[in-house]
């Protein structure tokens, strides 16, 4: 799969770089704005020789997909029931000698204003690193950068993570949403509701 893989990226004409923190980790991928950063992202991943885990919304794990989406590696998540998913996860690590787990924390090609944080306390519960994975489509280069084990201090862990995808472009730049958490979105709109004086 890896011959083939690298094979494809060549002929549409994307170079992959980077490895893997080691055998666990909590692997995130932005930006996140069209259906071909899944495509993009699964040649990465095969090309790299990583065997990676990742949640999408549990409607499209219908038949007659549904098995092939598993055997990529899918985990449907019903995003009207999340509670204890975390929990969920970090046990899975715990359980794991080996284990990627990839998402995306904008949760949508569409624009969003804040990334959901689950991916942060999923790494820091399970005591794992959090690797920066790309597809920039302006270089045509996707990727997994640099790597750190959650603090705990999520804002000042946000800050490297923002420094790291600030000169990464999507394929739907106009779609690209805040690299920040709700609560920062939230203290956002509340300034900017205040009078000024």
């Amino acid at each position: 799969m890896r011959r083939l893989s690298l094979w494809v990226l060549r002929l549409i004409g994307w170079r992959m770089e980077g490895q893997l923190p080691g055998p666990k980790c909590v692997l995130i991928g932005a930006p996140h704005t069209s259906n071909w950063d899944f495509p993009i992202g699964l040649l990465l991943f095969w090309s790299l020789d990583i065997d990676a885990h990742w949640v999408a919304k549990h409607t499209i794990f219908r038949w007659p997909i549904r098995g092939l989406l598993r055997a990529l590696g899918g985990i449907p998540l019903d995003r009207t029931n999340t509670e204890n998913f975390v929990d969920q996860m970090v046990e899975r690590f715990a359980l794991s000698e080996r284990l990627v787990f990839a998402l995306a924390p904008e949760g949508t090609r569409k624009h969003t204003d804040y990334w959901r944080s689950g991916f942060y306390w999923i790494a820091h519960g399970a005591g794992v690193p959090i690797a920066l994975a790309y597809a920039d489509y302006a270089r045509k280069v996707g990727g997994i950068g640099p790597s750190f084990v959650p603090t705990g201090d999520i804002e000042s862990d946000m800050e490297k993570i923002r420094a790291f995808y600030a000169d990464k472009v999507g394929k739907h730049p106009e779609k690209l949403g805040s690299i920040r958490l709700r609560s920062e979105a939230e203290e956002a709109g509340a300034s900017s509701a205040v009078p000024s004086a």
